[in-house]
This record gives structure tokens, sequence and C-alpha cells, in this order.
């Protein structure tokens, strides 16, 4: 045919560049498939070892005081008072001594009880005033129910409330009690920070992950001045 040319591609180069072209194809999915980078393994342990925002409790009807204790009214009229998600979260399983007696009376603001974990010690303030009715024995028995189950059988206190409506004006509920929760945790990330820097050589490995990402007890990891330095910026 004219003008028409056949070119065996075994007898010139183009048999080489097949060959390069083969190879190629085959590496690059093989170069692709072993280039993953594996999933950090904090996102497998978050679950289990970090808490967020989202880990706290944060039930209806209960009114949350800046002082990480909250309250709720009784239908009889007394009032349940303990500890709340958030500084149980960061301190773990606390041991209690109670300061406050039936029949004694404790203002707002005021010390009910003293956590401690583990020869460190936090003082924690009553949400309300009121007059002490009863202390929750049960906690004796099984004080792993202040962490475990803080807002039903956990409680620290019932009392008899003597300025309710007052004293709950400055708490937060529901909606209010998620956003100050965010931000508690938010200052807490901040605190850690500084904190951390002071007292640890590897901050980030012992208290927190990529992403911001707080260990569960972060507090358990630091010495006691950073427990008092705690009660000062978060339960006065």
């Amino acid at each position: 045919m004219e003008g028409f040319t056949y070119t065996n591609i075994f007898e010139t180069k183009g048999i080489e560049y097949l060959v390069i072209i083969s190879f190629f194809a085959i590496l690059v999915p093989v170069w692709a498939f072993f280039s993953r980078k594996p999933k950090p393994a904090f996102k497998v342990q978050k679950a289990n070892g970090f808490i967020s925002a989202s880990s706290f409790q944060i039930p209806q009807g209960i009114f949350f005081s800046k002082y990480h204790t909250w309250a709720h009214l009784e239908k009889d009229g007394e009032a349940k008072v303990g500890l709340d998600d958030m500084l149980l979260h960061l301190t773990g399983e606390v041991s209690l001594i109670h300061f406050k007696s039936p029949g004694e009376i404790v203002g707002k603001g005021e010390l009910m009880a003293r956590i401690h974990y583990n020869g460190n010690s936090l003082e924690v303030a009553s949400p309300v005033s009121g007059e002490i009715c009863s202390i929750n024995t049960l906690l004796s028995k099984e004080p792993a129910l202040v962490k475990d189950d803080p807002y039903h059988h956990g409680w620290i206190y019932s009392l008899r409330p003597l300025n309710w409506k007052a004293d709950i004006d400055s708490c937060f509920l529901a909606e209010d009690a998620t956003v100050w929760a965010k931000d508690e945790l938010v200052r807490f990330k901040d605190f850690l920070a500084v904190s951390a820097s002071k007292t640890m050589p590897e901050p980030s490995v012992m208290v927190m992950q990529d992403g911001g990402e707080i260990m569960e007890k972060a507090l358990a990891h630091f010495p006691q001045e950073v427990w008092k330095e705690f009660q000062k910026k978060f339960l006065v």
C-alpha cells in the first residue's frame, strides 16, 4: 500500500518502552499500598482513655455551679448535692471526706467536702446554701459510686435549701451547662499546657495527644502544686 510503512517493534527499541510501561504499571500500585500512612494509635484509644466535652454527663434538671458541684431539687423539697462529672474525669477514683454533719448549715461556696487521689487533694464547695439533712452513707461502702454514678447514687449530701432561687441564679442548666462544660474543658487544656511545660519533660505524651485529646485522670500525672493551682482556678 503506497505511503504505508510497517515497523516491527520487536526489531526496534519499542519493546524497551513496553517493558518500562509495564514496570511502572506494577510499581505505582505497589508503592501506593506500602506508602499508606497508618492511622494514629490515639484514634483507637480515644474511646477508652481520652475525654472530650461529649464525654460528660449533663442530665436535665441538674444545676451546675462554677465550683464543679451540682444540685438537684427533689420532690420532697430537699436538694441533693454532689461532684460534677468533669471534675471526676480529671481526677479519677477519689476518696471523700465530709466536712458537714446533719443539722449543720453550709453556705453557697463554702467547703462541704475534700477529695483525695494518690496523696493529692482538692476542696469542693457547696453549690447552694442549706441545712444538712443527711449524708450519703452508701459512699462509705461503695466509694466508686461518686465517679461511676455521680448524679444518682453518688450524691454527697441531702440538704434543705435556704435560698434556692437566688443560689441557682448563677448556676448552669441544660444547654447552658453544656456550653459551660465545653468552655471549661478548653480552659483546662490551656491550664494543662502551662502546668505541663513547667513540671513534665514530655507533657504531650503523658496528658494529651495530637488534636488536643485529654487523657482520663489527667491531674493524676501532676504533683501537688499543680493540684493547688487547679483549686484556685477552677474550684473557687
